[in-house]
């Protein structure tokens, strides 16, 4: 019922010269007669045609020779503003600079015959890796209309890849009108469908591209989505990501911030807090950052989000050896508070007591004088894990011995076991 019928001949000198072995009147007659041919044969088939010439090999064609051609073929096809000639100026083999090319177009738009009823249309190719600025510029250059393929597969280098260039204009604001909001679809339906693959770094269409490994990249990152929330801001300037890879439907917390030992400690702080809640102190994220990268290092590869949670939770959370809590009861007699703590510490069951000016003092108090444990508690906070009554609580607890400093973390639904479990895994990380 509708059909774009497309002809073309190859004009550039090279192909003149070499292949055909013909003048240009005699190229430009080729095409004159292609188009003669076309519409005779349309005039005597139903249906609704419209046509496309090419003059192909275009960036190897002398300007005005090009244009005499092209003109001779719109004489032809007499388009209208309803059945408009499609010309497509082919990137054949991508021959020059991409301003070159869009000069080209600019030439070529500026002087053709009856313009109006024409839409000028590119095809790059990406002979030379610059099939989308051949494209961005041509359309700057006046041009209507872009063929391309999906992810730039075509011949040799490919076509430009479409949804390159669509996104590279969404970027800046422009609507191509087609709908990219689920690209990881997109590439599992290609991939499936092609049994070719997508490469992860393929511009905005790959695994890894909207990917951080670097420590300062997922620091500004944090900090830049911290921002546009805390802010509300309505245009997008998150610094390393070009768009919101959420409107091609990644997700932040696995698409987006990836840890490795180049990783740093905004990184691993913003994965623990986005899926997990935890909202690691400042003195902590460094301490927890260079561990994290140690093990990631030492395993020579990527570590998940789970992965990175699990380590957090095993190495550092209500640690029970060598020292462990079994019970604690608090009594406060005029300003003095005191603590009765049931412990095992080496294999060995203990009753012990001390006091202190606050809870967590009165337990410290009364591990060092019954233990024999030398530490100091430098630094504490706390915070809830989840919204509600029925929330948990974590603590951060770091202290202090002769050889270093340890953090430790409690969690449970009672703050003030809380504070002691986490006391008690800092000691057990110092004595490890």
């Amino acid at each position: 019922k509708n059909a774009i019928v497309h002809v073309y001949n190859s004009t550039s000198f090279a192909q003149r010269q070499q292949v055909f072995k013909k003048s240009k009147e005699q190229v430009k007659q080729i095409a004159i007669d292609g188009a003669n041919y076309l519409t005779q044969m349309a005039a005597q088939t139903e249906g609704n045609f419209r046509f496309e010439y090419s003059p192909e090999s275009f960036s190897g064609t002398e300007v005005d020779y090009a244009l005499e051609v092209c003109n001779a073929v719109i004489d032809v096809f007499k388009p209208t503003p309803e059945k408009k000639l499609i010309l497509n100026l082919p990137v054949t083999v991508e021959m020059s600079l991409p301003h070159i090319y869009a000069s080209q177009v600019e030439y070529i738009s500026k002087n053709l015959n009856n313009r109006q009823n024409v839409l000028i249309s590119l095809h790059p190719h990406n002979d030379r890796g610059c099939g989308i600025a051949d494209a961005e510029l041509g359309l700057l250059a006046g041009a209507d209309r872009i063929e391309g393929t999906l992810f730039g597969n075509g011949e040799r280098t490919g076509n430009v890849d479409i949804i390159t260039l669509a996104m590279n204009m969404y970027s800046h604001g422009v609507d191509s009108k087609l709908d990219f909001s689920n690209l990881p679809t997109i590439c599992d339906l290609y991939e499936k469908v092609t049994k070719m693959h997508v490469y992860e770094r393929q511009p905005y269409s790959g695994k890894l591209v909207f990917a951080a490994f670097s420590g300062s990249h997922q620091d500004a990152i944090a900090k830049g989505m911290a921002y546009h929330k805390e802010h509300n801001l309505s245009t997008w300037s998150v610094p390393y990501l070009p768009i919101d890879p959420q409107d091609v439907g990644r997700v932040y917390e696995s698409d987006v911030i990836r840890i490795n030992s180049q990783s740093g400690k905004g990184g691993i702080a913003y994965v623990l807090y986005s899926q997990f809640g935890i909202d690691l102190p400042a003195l902590f994220r460094e301490d927890f950052s260079y561990y994290v990268k140690d093990i990631s290092d030492k395993a020579h590869r990527e570590l998940s989000p789970q992965d990175i949670c699990d380590i957090f939770q095993n190495d550092f959370v209500n640690l029970k050896s060598p020292l462990s809590l079994k019970d604690y009861h608090f009594t406060r007699e005029d300003s003095v508070l005191s603590v009765n703590l049931g412990v095992e510490f080496e294999g060995k069951s203990h009753e012990i007591g001390g006091s202190g000016n606050g809870r967590l003092d009165a337990v410290a108090n009364a591990l060092r004088e019954n233990l024999a444990l030398d530490f100091e508690i430098v630094d504490y906070s706390e915070h809830a894990l989840k919204e509600g009554s029925s929330s948990q609580a974590i603590s951060y607890v770091q202290i202090q011995n002769a050889k270093s400093k340890y953090f430790g973390v409690g969690i449970d639904t009672d703050i003030i076991a809380a504070s002691i479990y986490g006391l008690i895994s800092a000691i057990n990380r110092a004595l490890r």
